[in-house]
């Protein structure tokens, strides 16, 4: 699912789930290598994560408001607080670990 600056706060933030955003653009290689990953952990995870995507070339207010300096960034979201934040491609079993830390807590 993408989100925007103006249904971050909504699907984001108002979330019951945590949720994983990865912040990317349509020119990023690694941003679009990440897409088959986050496809198969938003299935292993339904209904225990929401995972979301936010384009930086299109969305100018949350990247800047969450100093965003480098894509693909991930952000674990949980009750309206950063949990996690890792700049870079990351392996299905990397994210998979912060996302089984952030549900265990």
């Amino acid at each position: 699912m993408d989100v925007n600056d103006k249904n971050f706060e909504e699907e984001v933030l108002k979330s019951d789930l945590p949720v994983l955003i990865e912040f990317w653009a349509s020119w990023c290689v690694p941003c679009k290598a990440m897409d088959y990953v986050l496809n198969e952990l938003e299935k292993e995870f339904i209904g225990k994560i929401k995972i979301v995507k936010l384009n930086v070339d299109r969305n100018k207010i949350i990247p800047k408001k969450y100093e965003i300096s480098g894509i693909p960034t991930f952000m674990v979201i949980k009750e309206r607080k950063i949990k996690d934040s890792k700049i870079g491609a990351l392996s299905k079993n990397d994210l998979k670990k912060i996302i089984e830390k952030i549900l265990a807590n």
